[in-house]
């Protein structure tokens, strides 16, 4: 293994472990060190990036599901938005202003990151009543909280809010070549007011359902090269299974406090983005 490929390896776990803590994929890491650091084309670094999805979805699944932290039921419910806005983000590709949607969108995560600065000191949510939805589909979840040593009640509520928001946020993925992992999160946690921990876990689950679909693509037009592919699939692995381990032992209102500064950084990346337009 080359210098080069251990470096994008060692970069890749600091991924895993990130992504899988905060329900992303770790794109947020993997794309601009291989472009910026690296050197790679954008091209190539988002098909490794998609791989890199594939696999801290793998490694944290198992762990999260076995915690019972995965709310497989919400995830059913939302992925229905995703995958009809990816599709209709494809098909718009092109048509539409993407200048303005970057700017749009990191005005949107702006706000995002300092609605959940004003809540950061919630550990979970309170006074959660079920919508009519939410009660049909029997979306509410529990789970035993280690830091907490009990076990966490939660309801769910506003999911027709949270399923047209998975939809606009599957479509801004199809049109801007955007993960959508950070919208899961904000989606489930700001407005249906699941847990924290519950929200980053079902959108680990989630990513690796729309990653795999998506692979496809870049798999077909050879944009998936092993050399690069290799290292961050198996970095992201091994750091995804390390990061499950370090969530399910920190407290909500620790990991809100790191996922502040993502949204924020994510809107400086669209900004600049949309600049460049």
């Amino acid at each position: 293994m080359g210098t080069s490929a251990i470096m994008i390896f060692l970069l890749a776990i600091v991924a895993g472990v990130l992504g899988s803590m905060m329900g992303l994929g770790g794109g947020i890491i993997i794309v601009p060190a291989l472009t910026l650091m690296f050197g790679y084309d954008f091209r190539t670094a988002v098909a490794a990036s998609t791989v890199s999805v594939i696999a801290t979805s793998t490694g944290a699944a198992v762990a999260y599901l076995r915690d019972r932290l995965t709310n497989t039921r919400v995830a059913m419910w939302l992925e229905m938005g995703t995958a009809s806005g990816a599709m209709t983000g494809a098909v718009l590709a092109g048509a539409l202003n993407a200048k303005f949607l970057f700017f749009l969108f990191s005005a949107l995560l702006t706000y995002s990151a300092y609605s959940m600065w004003q809540v950061r000191k919630s550990e979970l949510p309170e006074g959660v009543q079920p919508d009519a939805i939410s009660r049909r589909l029997q979306l509410a979840g529990s789970y035993y909280d280690k830091v907490l040593g009990r076990t966490v009640d939660y309801q769910v509520t506003r999911t027709g809010l949270g399923l047209f928001l998975m939809y606009f946020s599957g479509a801004a993925a199809g049109l801007l070549g955007i993960g959508a992992g950070i919208f899961k999160v904000l989606a489930m946690d700001q407005v249906m007011k699941m847990p924290i921990k519950a929200s980053t876990a079902t959108s680990n689950f989630m990513i690796g359902v729309t990653a795999a679909a998506s692979s496809v693509v870049y798999f077909v037009r050879g944009d998936v090269r092993p050399e690069v592919a290799g290292p961050v699939a198996l970095g992201v692995l091994g750091g995804a299974m390390l990061g499950t381990r370090i969530m399910v032992r920190m407290k909500g209102t620790t990991i809100r406090k790191l996922f502040i500064p993502i949204l924020l950084i994510v809107a400086v990346q669209m900004f600049w983005k949309g600049l460049g337009q």
